[in-house]
């Protein structure tokens, strides 16, 4: 059976998250490229809800701000004091409610710090609850270990009778090991009616979500359990401990998935990706590769050892050793490292190669142009089939403002050289070597640009008497007048 479009999805992200001993507000921790709640919302954007509402309190301006550049359609509704898990949820109701929306139909809470929880098993818990009728669904986990937990306790029907917290339960129920996630189904009329019956008659003060489902069970409905496959989906974060480790579990998701589907990674133990980067079949990732962003991988393409890609497109069959890229793109059959830097809008053309220690910012490289070593080009455009010699700079920036060189195609360029922007080399063109170009050069020149070479000689003599240099070069010449050299 599929599941119909629940009415609404309600978030809980109020909560300061005192645990994580951080400024940052718990729900917009990251792993994995995405902040906690965003895993949620995009989880819960799976069931495809006709609202969706994520309740904010502790540092609300800062989440409502993350929430609205993560996701447009979001609505959020600001919880000004924590007064518990029911308040939260009615908080997002009234926020509903103030734009003339009542849901009706299924209603789905769940906790904006569960970054593990899939789409498919909050679809597999609206299916639960619609299927059996109920009037509340609660999201169960079979775990190894229930300490501290709510149990779950079941009539012989399979209908939950009640939740029963770790220090209120007996010894029968202490050894039930299904646990509450936090996270429910509800009928959307019956919740709001139930909400405004939770009391706050507790040691806390406050109105638990909870309560709703021993209030619509009194009244005669049925509440039911819908059990996750695997437990560690429901898995909270509440320190830096356990964002790691469910950053390790998500990564070890996300690898399995690029595996199965054709890539290939050497040791995953020691490669990270981020839930949108893409890797098409036989492309191959070496040990110590961090995939983060957009980055793209496409067909049998060899990443790594020891690169970092952000925001990066890498084409069929290229090569990217030992690089750190940001927002760029190589080309196919393309090159880049070891220890290459490809900067924002840099981008490789088709066989291009960034070798050795070169670093590019801003720049468009041609077909089967190569930059081989020890060099920077910045604010530049270069044609086809080119080579830049080693140790060039692309002078491009003049204390205030950034300029643009261009390079043709088929052109030569020497090792050493300057050229200081703006400034164009015509196709064909040749550049001597330790030439400082401040001028255009004409297609197919050769230009020059360094001063005459002249020998002071016996200036070492004259100048450092009695040091080694001066030592090894009266030994040299008296060697060169026994062989008959003569010297000037």
């Amino acid at each position: 059976m599929s599941a119909k479009r629940p009415a609404a999805v309600v978030v809980l992200a109020a909560g300061e998250g005192t645990r994580m001993r951080s400024k940052k507000p718990k729900v917009l921790h990251e792993i994995c490229g995405l902040s906690l709640v965003g895993h949620v919302v995009s989880a819960s954007r799976e069931l495809d809800p006709e609202h969706l509402v994520v309740v904010v309190g502790h540092a609300r301006e800062e989440v409502a701000a993350h929430l609205g550049a993560l996701d447009g359609e979001v609505r959020t509704a600001v919880q000004d004091q924590q007064k518990g898990t029911g308040h939260a949820v009615r908080t997002g109701l009234e926020a509903l409610a103030a734009e003339g929306v009542r849901p009706r139909g299924t209603l789905v809470v769940v906790c904006g710090d569960t970054p593990l929880l899939t789409g498919t098993t909050l679809r597999s818990l609206a299916e639960t609850h619609e299927s059996e009728g109920n009037a509340v669904t609660v999201l169960s986990a079979e775990v190894p270990d229930a300490t501290g937990y709510g149990r779950i306790v079941r009539a012989e029907d399979g209908s939950v009778t009640a939740i029963v917290e770790h220090k209120d339960a007996d010894r029968a129920q202490l050894a039930i090991r299904e646990i509450n996630s936090g996270v429910f189904a509800f009928d959307a009329e019956l919740l709001g009616d139930a909400l405004g019956s939770v009391s706050t008659d507790n040691s806390q003060g406050e109105e638990y979500l909870t309560d709703v489902l021993g209030i619509l069970r009194e009244a005669g409905h049925r509440v039911g359990a819908s059990t996750a496959g695997d437990h560690r989906e429901v898995a909270g974060i509440n320190n830096r401990v356990q964002l790691a480790q469910a950053r390790r579990l998500l990564n070890d998701r996300l690898l399995e998935a690029a595996m199965l589907a054709g890539a290939t990674v050497v040791d995953p133990a020691s490669t990270w990706i981020d839930v949108q980067v893409t890797v098409e079949p036989d492309a191959v990732v070496h040990p110590g590769t961090q995939l983060l962003g957009r980055t793209h991988l496409s067909a049998g393409c060899e990443v790594g050892p020891n690169t970092r890609l952000t925001d990066t497109e890498v084409g069929e069959d290229a090569t990217v050793i030992n690089t750190v890229a940001v927002q760029s793109r190589v080309g196919a059959g393309a090159g880049a490292g070891p220890y290459a830097y490809l900067r924002p809008g840099t981008s490789l053309g088709p066989g291009a190669k960034a070798g050795t220690y070169v670093e590019m910012k801003n720049a468009t490289i041609g077909e089967g142009t190569k930059v081989p070593h020890l060099s920077y080009v910045g604010d530049a455009t270069i044609g086809d089939h080119t080579n830049i010699g080693a140790a060039s700079v692309f002078v491009n920036y003049d204390g205030e403002a950034k300029h643009h060189t261009t390079i043709g195609s088929h052109c030569k360029t020497g090792s050493d050289n300057m050229f200081v922007a703006p400034v164009s080399v015509g196709d064909g063109a040749y550049t001597a070597a330790g030439s400082v170009i401040t001028r255009d050069v004409p297609p197919g020149s050769l230009a020059v640009a360094r001063g005459q070479q002249r020998n002071i000689e016996g200036w070492v003599a004259r100048k450092r008497p009695g040091s080694a240099a001066a030592q090894a070069a009266e030994s040299a010449q008296e060697q060169g007048d026994s062989d008959g050299v003569r010297h000037s």
